[in-house]
């Protein structure tokens, strides 16, 4: 007969391995965290599609930015995609409304940046904007999300091309936004020329070098690429990095970004 104190250490040890798998299951050993930033849209509802089908999440990060439908990539001809995009549990983010290039610092006591926006009425001029009205852009994108998707939007944002400076940055806190970047491996390189960057080489080099942690960029859509990146490379890279242990999560699960999520309702 079985001594009944290993019995009970058995039991004990089987249930505490049990408990562990699960916790295992339901967290994320190895996280990355796929974003999307906007573009001329031809390829969002295929997007869409290899996310729902993999049962990934993202964080879209949007601005309106001159789509292949003759209007732009958070009008109304783009807000139902977006509301599904949030019923399916995905997040949202600022990308500056007019996409706004920070091109340099002005000096002075107060600070003040020279901005080239790349979309909206004033795509391609240069203008000086003080804070305020650069913390304005960013928010008019996300308060046009919230109105668009039923959700509100992370108090994150990114600056277009990733283009900051320390006093860009603090200014954008003190108005209630933290900046995403992407790690050099999330590089996802859809945004270079396909005669030199085969979506082939792409794909293997994300597998290769993206590890545990990594936001990765993406985009709706680049006018440039000859041979879109996403129909090719998309859902091969979410199957491969599953493959390889990777789980997919939101820039709410970040833990550089958590604290500041919540402190930011």
């Amino acid at each position: 007969m079985r001594n009944p104190e290993s019995a009970a250490a058995a039991f004990l040890l089987a249930a505490c391995a049990a408990v562990s798998g699960n916790a295992l299951a339901q967290g994320c050993a190895k996280p990355v965290y796929l974003t999307f930033d906007t573009g001329h849209m031809g390829i969002a509802p295929l997007v869409a599609d290899v996310l729902k089908r993999q049962d990934v999440r993202v964080t879209f990060f949007a601005a309106a930015e001159r789509t292949q439908t003759d209007g732009d990539s958070l009008d109304n001809h783009w807000a139902p995609w977006w509301k599904a995009r949030a019923a399916e549990g995905h997040e949202f983010a600022s990308h500056t409304y007019d996409h706004a290039y920070w091109r340099g610092d002005i000096k002075g006591v107060e600070p003040k940046f020279r901005i080239r926006p790349t979309a909206g009425a004033f795509a391609g001029r240069e203008f000086t904007w003080d804070a305020t009205q650069y913390c304005a852009n960013v928010t008019k994108a996300a308060d046009r999300l919230q109105l668009v998707t039923g959700k509100k939007p992370l108090p994150l944002f990114r600056a277009p091309g990733g283009k900051t400076s320390p006093r860009l940055l603090a200014a954008a806190k003190a108005c209630g936004y933290a900046h995403v970047a992407w790690a050099p491996a999330g590089f996802l390189g859809d945004e270079l020329p396909s005669e030199k960057f085969s979506n082939e080489l792409l794909l293997a080099q994300a597998l290769e070098k993206i590890q545990p942690g990594d936001i990765l960029l993406a985009h709706l859509g680049i006018w440039s690429r000859k041979d879109p990146w996403a129909p090719a490379d998309l859902e091969p890279l979410i199957v491969g990095l599953k493959a390889k242990g990777f789980c997919f999560q939101t820039l709410r699960q970040h833990p550089a970004y958590r604290e500041w999520i919540a402190a930011h309702p």
